[in-house]
């Protein structure tokens, strides 16, 4: 069997590739090294989104959840826990090579975000030890977290975002090594405007406990301040593990992949989108990666279908 376009990555811009794909009638596989979703669903499953349009306020798992749906009630096939490993000319198509099998295909897509992620880890003392037991990295269910002492580490969106959604039920703090948050504006009004307690230009340098967290000691200004805390939740970034770009037969660039304005890249037959591409100005913002995969995928499908108006 020859499948008309094969999809590597099931973040946003993989999934909205295929539902255009899906339109067009091209028979699509979606493979995805871990779960569909990607960071969404992987590591922000309960992060505020409000600025996807359409959506005032929906959870960051909820619209993976939506896109998910989207694409497999459109037909396509989805594959997880399947890594891509290698991509070769086979008689006169294209041959995708994963850990589990291999299929033909006419067209691919590249859509694997950054990699395969990993949270940033703080390095002190205590986190490995509890980590599950009080030390995590994604926002757990926050009905467990009700009426307890709760310490968020990081200055991002993500951090901020987390915090609001539970300060209401829990005595939150915040804790960030600089003196001002690299958050989106409106987020960080949000935060200096509730109940969080902030605790800037600070750093997290021990996490203590029995059989779980029961405190944390933070520095600041060179003192040490030991706090009761039930849980830490830390969001400081994520560490991508390196991908086999390079055998791919795609031009590079700065480790990513270099594309036109069709999302075309230097390999014949094969496009890309999302955070993988790089272009001057690329703004990293989910609805960016899904306006990429539909011009990624329409540029398919003049590929594979040569219409008359594409020529």
């Amino acid at each position: 069997m020859i499948y008309d376009l094969i999809i590597i990555g099931a973040g946003p811009a993989g999934l909205t590739a295929g539902i255009y794909a899906s339109t067009r009638k091209l028979k699509t596989l979606i493979l995805d090294a871990t779960e569909a979703g990607g960071q969404l669903a992987s590591l922000y499953p309960e992060k505020g989104i409000d600025n996807y349009p359409g959506y005032i306020m929906t959870d960051a798992g909820q619209l993976a959840a939506h896109l998910i749906n989207h694409a497999t009630s459109m037909g396509c096939e989805l594959h997880e826990g399947e890594r891509a490993t290698e991509l070769k000319d086979f008689s006169g198509h294209l041959q995708m090579v994963t850990d589990r099998a291999s299929y033909e295909t006419k067209a691919v897509i590249i859509a694997t975000g950054m990699g395969l992620f990993k949270p940033k880890r703080i390095g002190c003392p205590g986190e490995l030890e509890f980590e599950g037991r009080g030390v995590y990295y994604k926002l757990p269910d926050r009905e467990t977290l009700k009426n307890k002492r709760i310490m968020f580490v990081g200055g991002g969106n993500s951090a901020l975002e987390m915090a609001l959604l539970v300060c209401d039920q829990a005595e939150t703090c915040l804790v960030h090594r600089r003196d001002t948050y690299r958050a989106d504006e409106a987020i960080v009004e949000k935060v200096q405007g509730s109940k969080i307690e902030q605790i800037l230009s600070s750093q997290v340098v021990e996490i203590r406990g029995t059989d779980h967290v029961t405190s944390v000691v933070v520095k600041t200004n060179g003192k040490l301040e030991e706090r009761p805390i039930d849980a830490i939740i830390v969001n400081i970034g994520t560490a991508s593990e390196a991908l086999d770009m390079e055998g791919w037969g795609v031009e590079l660039e700065d480790g990513l992949i270099k594309v036109d304005t069709d999302m075309c890249t230097s390999r014949r037959g094969v496009f890309a989108c999302g955070d993988v591409v790089a272009y001057k100005g690329k703004y990293k913002q989910i609805v960016v990666a899904c306006g990429e995969a539909a011009i990624a995928s329409n540029s398919a499908y003049k590929y594979i279908k040569e219409p008359y108006w594409a020529k």
